[in-house]
């Protein structure tokens, strides 16, 4: 049965039922009503006495609930006086609340896997035995870099695969590729240098990343080549970030003549190449070329992560770094966020060793090829003025709008209409381009691509009238 107090701006229901103790309900609901203001600074509360008795509690109870609220600064307590709210006690400042991220009817956003094809019983599997194989000294801080098993596998992953040079000693485990990116540009700065050239266009998520440690960033012009080093090489630029397998969003891969000359940059200025391994594991027409980093493991850091083979949500990612930056990223984990997380590291570990990515990455490769081709097919039909571009890798193709199209309308009306997708013009920096969208085509399985690309139809149609 609930016992109802009233005192002036004071209201305290009690709940016998409740499997929240007596004593922790008025604790909570004081708490509660003097961050709220209904109890103000300088309030006086009732006696113990009183407030038990109208309560129907022990005063026992009132004591302690006073004490602890005492201890934590809500109430001034004198020996021989009431207890008052104390005055240091402000509100909070009460924030509109946020808007929940709407799901689009059409998926079509290019930065995303499938993943609902993440395989959940091969990852259970690994994080059940990682958890159950672990000695107990893997569940303490351990090597800042992370898990020497996790680093070990990645080594020999990505040598076999990406052609990576590079062992384990060089090699950190991160939160994901933004947390690598972040952490080796910020210890760049802390160097000395000062100005990285970024593509342009590029992911403007990244860029900001990047701005955000103190670099100054330099747009550098992508053509059909990549990156253009000759317009690189007159910034004055101390490191670089490229994307050479598959260049976001122009879908373009690194020319060979333009990767020897952009590490023949990084020789002659004593510069660093930042190689983003974008979407390297999806070719879906021939091998992918190897990493920078095989050819110049002096020169070139090299970032990659598990968001677009496995899923984001796991937010794992590695940076394996030249020596001599080794020794300050080592320091900056220390003292930034000590070392990256553990148990996911561990079944990692465990995944890639029992070559569960491997078939993950074939099966995948598949799905992803034939909804490439369903997107561009329907492209065709719906849309024949549109030209596709980039090459069969990746999660998303590069549709090119006709000359003159007014871009940010035809994103408008297409986002209207509940699809997801991005237009290249908010990757790029400076005067605008030709307009173009970027249509991813993981998520969606091929019928919701064609009905999509249908509705996308009716928003460039719209977007023209």
């Amino acid at each position: 049965m609930d016992q109802l107090s009233r005192t002036p701006e004071l209201l305290v229901r009690l709940d016998r039922r409740s499997g929240e103790t007596l004593s922790a309900q008025l604790e909570r609901q004081l708490r509660e009503a003097i961050r709220e203001g209904r109890l103000k600074p300088g309030t006086v509360l009732p006696s113990t006495r009183a407030l038990a008795a109208q309560l129907g509690i022990s005063r026992g109870l009132v004591v302690g609930a006073y004490g602890q609220l005492g201890a934590e600064g809500y109430l001034v307590l004198r020996r021989g006086a009431t207890a008052r709210v104390a005055r240091a006690v402000s509100r909070p400042v009460l924030l509109e609340p946020e808007p929940h991220e709407q799901r689009p009817r059409y998926n079509l956003r290019p930065d995303l896997p499938d993943y609902a094809g993440f395989p959940r019983e091969e990852w259970a599997k690994s994080y059940r035995a990682a958890l159950k194989r672990a000695p107990d000294g893997e569940l303490a801080y351990g090597d800042v870099r992370g898990s020497p098993g996790l680093r070990a596998a990645l080594a020999s992953y990505l040598g076999r695969a990406r052609g990576v040079a590079g062992g384990p000693e060089h090699t950190f485990v991160c939160g994901g590729f933004a947390q690598a990116v972040g952490l080796l540009c910020g210890v760049l700065r802390r160097l000395g240098r000062e100005t990285i050239g970024i593509e342009n266009p590029g992911h403007a998520v990244v860029r900001e990343i990047v701005a955000r440690t103190g670099l100054r960033t330099v747009p550098i012009p992508v053509d059909e080549e990549g990156i253009d080093v000759e317009a690189l090489d007159r910034t004055g630029a101390d490191a670089v970030l490229v994307t050479p397998a598959h260049q976001f969003p122009t879908g373009v891969v690194l020319s060979p003549d333009r990767r020897a000359a952009l590490l023949a940059w990084a020789e002659r200025w004593d510069a660093i190449v930042v190689e983003d391994d974008y979407d390297a594991e999806f070719r879906y027409d021939r091998a992918p070329v190897g990493a920078l980093k095989g050819l110049a493991p002096e020169r070139v850091a090299y970032l990659g992560s598990a968001s677009k083979t496995l899923a984001p949500a796991l937010r794992l990612g590695w940076l394996v770094a030249p020596s001599a930056l080794v020794r300050p990223l080592a320091d900056q984990v220390l003292y930034s966020f000590i070392a990256p997380p553990r148990f996911e590291q561990l079944a990692f570990a465990d995944f890639l060793e029992r070559g569960e990515l491997d078939r993950h990455l074939r099966r995948m490769r598949v799905r992803y090829r034939s909804r490439r081709d369903v997107l561009v097919l329907a492209l065709e039909r719906e849309l024949p003025d549109v030209e596709v571009r980039g090459i069969a890798a990746g999660l998303h193709v590069v549709g090119v709008l006709p000359a003159g199209t007014d871009e940010p309308r035809v994103l408008a009306e297409a986002r209207a209409r509940g699809i997801g997708l991005y237009g290249l013009g908010e990757h790029r920096v400076g005067a605008p381009g030709e307009p173009a969208l970027l249509l991813g085509y993981a998520v969606s399985k091929e019928p919701a691509i064609r009905t999509a690309v249908q509705a996308l139809a009716e928003a460039v149609e719209a977007a023209e009238t």
